[in-house]
């Protein structure tokens, strides 16, 4: 079980890494004018976005058998529904992350760089909000 917790924060971590910083290249990138920029940002933003999805598949792998293995943590309060919950919402969060890669890369987007400032603070929001959830186990 230890085995199987600890790879799920190991991935978890990685994944929350390419959900704070691909926004914040996002930031970096809208004020790129230069083609060899914007080439070197789109590759960027492509690598990142895909070694983020490797991790948010290796947390959900990691969730899904820790609670194969122990399936009495569904009776253990709303703390690990709402977990879930948010988890969702947060891959989610992610696969929308993609939609704005394209559009970087098609050079199509119309959004400033305080708008990708402010998202850039959702995942941390929801961070904070798991790990409470998940220490504190507040239901």
């Amino acid at each position: 079980m230890l085995w199987l917790k600890s790879f799920h924060v190991i991935f978890m971590v990685s994944w929350f890494a390419a959900l704070f910083y691909l926004p914040r290249l996002f930031v970096y990138h809208c004020d790129v004018t230069a083609e060899t920029e914007h080439t070197r940002f789109c590759i960027m933003e492509r690598k990142l976005y895909n070694i983020g999805l490797i991790a948010m598949i290796g947390t959900w792998v990691f969730a899904v058998a820790l609670l194969a293995a122990n399936p009495g943590y569904f009776q253990s309060g709303g703390w690990l529904h709402l977990k879930i919950l948010l988890a969702v919402i947060l891959s989610g969060y992610y696969g929308w992350l993609k939609g704005l890669t394209r559009k970087f890369a098609a050079k199509a987007n119309t959004r400033s760089h305080k708008f990708y400032r402010l998202i850039n603070e959702i995942p941390a929001v929801l961070l904070v909000a798991m790990v409470i959830l998940v220490i504190v186990k507040p239901f």
